[in-house]
């Protein structure tokens, strides 16, 4: 994956605005084929120019490749980053670990857990979603080291690992199903007040 830079972070370069309506096009395309069945391997420029009605010119004076421009769809699908409000830890782990898998697009159920045999095949695709990831993993990151600073949590705890077990149970259970007796309504809280058991101060 030679760029990874999205449409946001492009540099802009001088001469006509650059259409909205195309842009919702081009990105509603491409999850609309990935959705059908395409895998990012076999996406095409040429496909999604095609189904979003403009010429292939207009995708890369947007995105420098395929890579940034699906980066910028798979978050447009991941939807905005749950936002902590700081005022309780376990509070905000609770929101955190509820978003996980949680997604509002019902194309997601389809295109996510088709991504993760292309994810673990291809160290291009490993790093397209961890460039979606890791913006999420921090922000989980961030409530941790808050709450080890306020002497809720233990200092010596590894903070991946933790996280890992924080974000495990949502992610098979939303993305698999692996307990269909499990209330995924309450799972979130669940999880959050078992991991906290196990690493709250004394």
């Amino acid at each position: 994956m030679s760029d990874m830079t999205s449409n946001a972070d492009a540099p802009r370069s001088p001469g006509r605005p650059r259409s909205v309506r195309a842009d919702e096009a081009i990105v509603e395309a491409a999850l609309d084929l990935l959705a059908e069945g395409s895998t990012i391997e076999a996406l095409s420029i040429e496909a999604i120019a095609a189904r979003a009605g403009v010429g292939k010119a207009t995708i890369y004076r947007r995105w420098a490749g395929k890579e940034a421009l699906l980066l910028d769809a798979l978050r447009r699908l991941k939807g905005v980053m749950a936002q902590p409000e700081g005022h309780s830890v376990r509070d905000d782990l609770i929101l955190l670990v509820g978003a996980i898998g949680r997604n509002v697009d019902p194309r997601a159920s389809k295109i996510m857990p088709c991504l993760v045999p292309e994810v673990n095949r291809s160290p291009d695709h490993f790093r397209l979603y961890q460039n979606i990831i890791a913006p999420r993993r921090q922000l989980m990151r961030e409530v941790l080291r808050r709450g080890i600073d306020e002497g809720l949590i233990r200092a010596d705890i590894d903070l991946e690992v933790t996280m890992a077990l924080l974000t495990g149970p949502m992610l098979i259970q939303r993305v698999l199903r692996w307990n269909p007796e499990l209330d995924e309504q309450t799972l979130p809280e669940q999880v959050v007040d078992t991991v906290l058991a196990g690493i709250q101060a004394r």
